[in-house]
């Protein structure tokens, strides 16, 4: 299944490619004619080579390659438009700021983009239609009953371009004969079931049966983490943390740390003007330090010092957002939005309290308190917290404990799957995030 969503993804990026050069090849024919071949061998083909590399990053930054995101209407038409902007924009500054790319193409870039326009939205218009028409590859047979089912079965039905459809829905059974029939009858190639059920041995024997026959056989879990890219927290229990987390990411947290370090030695540098500048805005913008100091969780429950740029007027206790915002100055605003007020972190970064990725570090009285109301909320501090995580990036500021618990199975999802691609992945879509200032 995940081959599936891969080979989609794949697809698009090979059909950008292709609408990007078909798109130079049809200007440099229009500009000069038969010898259009050789001025591309001779002139284009490196620097716009270049160019359309970063402007493949700049797609897949901002969601271009997000199957959630293809579906024909204004929102995704709006998105390409500004990404299509925003690259023409990178474009400008290589060509006319690089005189080592030996071209300066005004006219060719202009006619470029025109023809770029038409195809790309033509192809995309295309594509997002096939991978939503076309038949489910995955038919899925989903047993079982409650909100996690509930959830799964809307998401399915809200993004046929994932390549799943449910062919059958079982709310209870317990005769494993029955199921095997009803399997059969729906000609269907995967089976979602809960995870007592693989405990029985009837049923166990008839899921073991229907593996011979090349049934997929995965969780209801399973499915909810594939679809949804996060775990469900009420199907899950200690047995699963000890089959799924307990190893996960071990050799590859054992090399982060000198990467990191390296890392951010350099961003730290190169990032030291905006740093001092947004210092002296902080200054300037309400009575109190430049760098906010709070004493955080870390790796295994143990307390460090954490450093952020002041967004806030000061005030002597924490809350939840919706009871702080009153206080949110306005350059705080900017800087929680753009997640420059984090920049500080590079000291924490380089003194190893946290890493690029992980978890949010918390406030110690929220973590006492919400340890005790959540379930395996401490599992968070199995790994060092993050600047951003994958929960960041994809769930909003939680504003209550009800929040916070939804927020909780993103985190253990990146504890689960934690790797340098995935981290990569995290890091390109808070980029995405600062860039269209898209909250935290």
């Amino acid at each position: 299944m995940k081959l599936t969503t891969g080979i989609k993804t794949f697809s698009l990026f090979l059909g950008d490619i292709a609408a990007l050069y078909a798109s130079l090849l049809a200007t440099l024919a229009l500009r000069y004619g038969s010898g259009f071949y050789e001025k591309f061998i001779d002139v284009h083909a490196v620097p716009f080579t270049i160019v359309f590399i970063l402007w493949i990053v700049i797609f897949y930054v901002s969601g271009l390659y997000d199957l959630r995101q293809l579906r024909n209407n204004i929102d995704f038409l709006k998105t390409l438009a500004l990404v299509i902007f925003v690259s023409a924009t990178v474009a400008v500054m290589l060509f006319y700021f690089i005189p080592s790319f030996g071209i300066a193409p005004k006219t060719n870039l202009f006619i470029f983009l025109v023809i770029f326009i038409v195809i790309e939205i033509a192809w995309r218009r295309l594509a997002n239609t096939l991978l939503a028409s076309r038949e489910a590859p995955n038919k899925v047979v989903l047993v079982g009953n409650g909100p996690v089912v509930e959830e799964i079965v809307k998401t399915i039905a809200e993004n046929p371009q994932f390549g799943y459809a449910i062919v059958k829905r079982i709310h209870e059974q317990n005769d494993p004969k029955a199921l095997e029939g009803a399997i059969e009858e729906s000609h269907a190639n995967v089976i979602a079931v809960p995870r007592h059920l693989k405990k029985e041995t009837a049923f166990a024997l008839m899921l073991y049966k229907l593996l011979g026959k090349g049934t997929l056989v995965i969780d209801v879990s399973d499915l909810y983490e594939r679809i949804l890219r996060k775990v469900p927290l009420t199907d899950i229990e200690e047995t699963w943390f000890l089959e799924n987390i307990e190893g996960a990411g071990r050799y590859y947290d054992s090399l982060k740390r000198a990467g990191e370090f390296l890392l951010a030695l350099i961003a730290a540098t190169i990032l030291l003007p905006i740093e001092l500048l947004v210092a002296l805005l902080v200054k300037l913008s309400s009575p109190g330090p430049v760098i906010y100091r709070q004493t955080r969780i870390g790796k295994n429950g143990k307390t460090f010092m954490l450093y952020k740029f002041r967004t806030m007027r000061v005030a002597e206790k924490n809350g939840w957002l919706d009871t702080d915002k009153t206080r949110i100055t306005g350059i705080g605003k900017i800087l929680r939005s753009t997640h420059l007020d984090e920049l500080p972190q590079f000291i924490n970064l380089l003194r190893g309290d946290v890493s690029f990725v992980g978890p949010r570090p918390d406030f110690i009285e929220f973590y006492e308190k919400l340890k005790d109301v959540i379930p395996y909320y401490s599992i968070r501090t199995i790994v060092k917290p993050g600047i951003t995580g994958w929960a960041q990036v994809t769930f909003p500021v939680t504003e209550s404990a009800e929040q916070t618990k939804e927020r909780l199975c993103y985190d253990i999802y990146y504890l689960k799957n934690r790797s340098l691609i995935f981290d990569i992945l995290i890091i390109l879509k808070t980029l995405r995030t600062v860039v269209t200032a898209a909250g935290r």
